[in-house]
């Protein structure tokens, strides 16, 4: 007869094959790259902690580069042409001043952090992008392809970090940042991308949305790997076939199980939450953030949409393009109430130290005002910039940092984005001086400079 094992009918397919064409599919719904994270990362030792167990990041993304004479660094004593519109107010913390259009956030200044003295040489989007989340400096090419030469923070956190849950990504984008990638490391490690506007009432996250009888359906082709155990130690001694039962066993896991669907849903919270957060793109996004942190997934990364009068996706303020006063009066009364909603229900929900909320963009504009046919606007501007951080665990109320008086570069504490990349990647248990592996197997530096900021130790 031969060896059972081996022998098949004619029309069948070997196991293997059988495996891939049963399955077959799973990876155009976008879970390749997590599945492949999840066996490197985690390791023979991996295990699947419960949630929040461990530090998670949230980034809301400005993209364009916020201006921080408009938000967090206001100068009311600099000649007119600096100053711009704009006055700044007081918060609940002496001595901090912010723009009077983010008066929820001046009310809650005691749970977030400024660093007002970030500063770098980068004068593009793309380039600036590079400097911010990678700390090596971006190239001057502004024209396609966009491709980064060392992985962002996110792309490289993500193949160093262990994993946490089975059913549930460990990074999920809302949706994917421009100009980002993992160079080197190849796109394996990117994020779980969400496209949909979490604020429609159809809202739903396409790979995570199988009906009934396609889930039925996975669910038994997984008892039908079960079934297969003895079979495979058999007839594969490569490992080959391990392999990829583990990428498929971890796929149906997060289609056929709840987690991740439940961490996605957010008809689960109190409609007065969701109207806290503002019932916009942005504000859900938000919320959707926090609940998915809650859940167990450690990075979430939040682009800021265009919101209703907005008149692009983006914080680019030139004076050629629109007035940045009246942009900014569209786009900031948002943003303040879905961060300030953001972080009082992480801190209200005890989720403080192990989350750290991060709001930035790549650059800012000039200090100086520039003025195109009767049109206020700022131009690109990297040698002084903002950043807002809430939790963590690190001290909060406190300005970092400090630019001269008319708000044109560091007077105090100046910090390379090197720093504040170090700071994340110490919060998140990684050693900032740590490396990994180009293609050739040449040790790169996960940041060629910058420690930690010790004022949020």
């Amino acid at each position: 007869m031969g060896n059972p094992f081996t022998a098949r009918c004619e029309g069948t397919l070997p196991r293997r094959a059988f495996l891939r064409a049963s399955l077959t599919g799973l990876s155009t719904l976008g879970l390749a790259d997590l599945l492949r994270l999840e066996a490197r990362a985690g390791g023979e030792g991996g295990s699947a902690a419960g949630p929040r167990s461990g530090p998670s990041i949230i980034v809301v993304w400005l993209w364009g580069g916020p201006s921080h004479m408009e938000t967090f660094d206001l100068k009311p004593e600099a000649p007119e042409e600096y100053r711009g519109e704009f006055r700044p107010i007081e918060t609940n913390v002496p001595g901090m001043l912010i723009s009077e259009h983010l008066p929820r956030l001046s009310r809650i200044a005691d749970k977030y952090a400024l660093i007002r003295s970030i500063t770098h040489d980068s004068p593009g989007h793309v380039n600036s992008t590079h400097t911010v989340l990678t700390g090596y400096p971006g190239e001057l090419v502004e024209a396609p392809p966009h491709e980064p030469k060392y992985p962002d923070i996110f792309q490289a956190s993500h193949a160093m970090l262990p994993s946490r849950l089975p059913g549930l990504p460990q990074w999920v984008a809302l949706p994917r940042m421009r100009y980002t990638g993992g160079a080197y490391l190849g796109e394996s490690h990117g994020p779980f991308a969400v496209t949909g506007d979490p604020s429609r009432a159809d809202f739903d996250v396409p790979a995570l949305s199988l009906d009934e009888g396609p889930r039925r359906r996975l669910s038994a082709r997984g008892r039908l790997l079960d079934d297969f155990d003895r079979i495979r130690r058999a007839v594969d001694q490569t490992g080959a076939v391990d392999a990829l039962d583990a990428f498929q066993r971890q796929a149906l896991t997060l289609l056929t199980g709840t987690t991740a669907r439940d961490a996605f849903d957010l008809s689960r919270e109190d409609p007065r939450l969701r109207d806290r957060y503002g019932r916009d793109e942005i504000g859900q996004r938000c919320l959707l953030a926090r609940r998915l942190v809650e859940s167990g997934v450690r990075l979430v990364t939040i682009d800021f949409p265009c919101v209703p009068g907005q008149k692009a996706f983006s914080w680019d303020d030139h004076a050629s393009v629109w007035n940045i006063f009246e942009q900014m009066k569209i786009r900031l009364p948002v943003l303040d109430r879905s961060v300030s909603a953001l972080i009082e229900d992480v801190h209200a929900r005890g989720m403080d130290r192990d989350t750290m909320i991060v709001v930035m963009g790549e650059m800012s504009h000039t200090p100086k005002l520039s003025n195109f046919k009767g049109q206020p606007g700022r131009e690109h501007w990297g040698k002084a910039m903002s950043v807002l951080l809430s939790g963590g665990g690190m001290p909060m109320g406190q300005v970092i940092g400090a630019t001269n008086p008319r708000g044109e570069e560091p007077s105090d504490r100046p910090f390379h984005p090197s720093d504040l990349l170090a700071t994340w990647y110490r919060f998140l248990g990684i050693d900032p001086t740590a490396t990994h592996r180009d293609r050739t197997g040449r040790p790169i530096p996960l940041l060629p400079r910058g420690e930690p900021i010790r004022e949020l130790a």
